[in-house]
């Protein structure tokens, strides 16, 4: 397992405003290696006949086995790919929540940027959509420094706005996606957890990969506030006043039972939930999972 060097102190990160240098400092001494794809493509590997089908290119048919048997069968071979990766950013107005220096949304573009650089940096592909209840942003996957230089750009550009419709972009996304590959989606995912999941099970049936990185702020896990609370709705208009001890517990558990279901339900799918707070530094977090995800894939191929 790769160690991770040059940890960076969060408050060194609060004031770097360049998210290439972020980046690179976040992914400093860590590469996780190549993806080799099991998806049937085109390569020097065969794999399998299949009967030809209206639309498949002709260069693909035996001709061999047609003069043989007058079938018409197409090659299928074992296609192996470099790593596509799709960043999915939400930036709605919920994702301007900051107790400290920091914003969930700046969190999230930080992790973005460090993710595109490292899968870049590999001459992999990486692309980017930003989002609030529908795409804002986007930046279709390709690879090379022009490219890294593109999502930099976007990313920096991101102000939070609108309401969120995670799960709605997630299904609008997967009908959308014609490669097969990773898609990293950064959000604090408050919303209901079945519209969530509904669009996360689209992308699993769909043959990508889906990680959940749940973004949040710690206040919003502990709720460290007491006496008469005045709460102004980031998402929805109108400002309330409430009785913070009185709504404590049942905010405690609501929470708590709100990420408990979306852990539950990503296990059942095999998709990774990383949890993540924006009191923890960055690279320590994102490098622990990271290296724990590369010794998951190098074991599973080794098995």
């Amino acid at each position: 397992m790769a160690q991770h060097q040059g940890v960076i102190d969060p408050a060194v990160l609060d004031r770097l405003d360049n998210l290439a240098l972020v980046a690179r400092k976040v992914v400093e001494g860590y590469m996780a290696g190549h993806h080799t794809s099991p998806h049937r493509g085109s390569s020097i590997e065969f794999a399998q006949h299949r009967a030809y089908a209206p639309g498949d290119e002709l260069r693909r048919v035996d001709w061999k086995v047609y003069a043989r048997t007058e079938r018409l069968v197409v090659k299928e071979y074992i296609e192996e790919t470099s790593l596509s990766l799709n960043l999915l950013v939400d930036a709605s107005e919920s994702m301007a929540f900051a107790s400290g220096t920091r914003s969930k949304l700046d969190y999230a573009r930080w992790c973005a940027a460090a993710l595109a650089h490292l899968v870049i940096g590999q001459r992999d592909q990486a692309g980017l959509v930003v989002f609030d209840s529908e795409q804002r942003t986007k930046v279709p996957p390709a690879n090379g420094a022009p490219q890294e230089a593109a999502i930099m750009k976007a990313l920096a550009g991101v102000e939070p706005k609108g309401q969120t419709a995670l799960g709605e972009v997630l299904q609008w996304f997967a009908g959308r996606l014609r490669r097969r590959g990773i898609t990293a989606i950064f959000s604090d995912f408050f919303e209901d957890p079945e519209s969530i999941l509904a669009g996360v099970k689209r992308l699993v049936h769909g043959g990508h990969e889906p990680i959940l990185f749940q973004i949040l702020d710690p206040q919003e896990l502990e709720f460290p506030f007491d006496g008469m609370l005045k709460l102004d709705g980031l998402e929805a208009a109108g400002i309330r006043k409430v009785d913070a001890r009185a709504l404590r517990q049942a905010y405690l558990e609501e929470i708590e039972n709100h990420n408990r279901a979306l852990a539950r339900a990503a296990r059942a799918l095999s998709v990774d939930f990383v949890s993540m707070r924006t009191d923890e530094p960055l690279d320590a977090v994102l490098s622990t999972y990271l290296a724990s995800r590369h010794s998951r894939v190098r074991g599973g191929r080794s098995s």
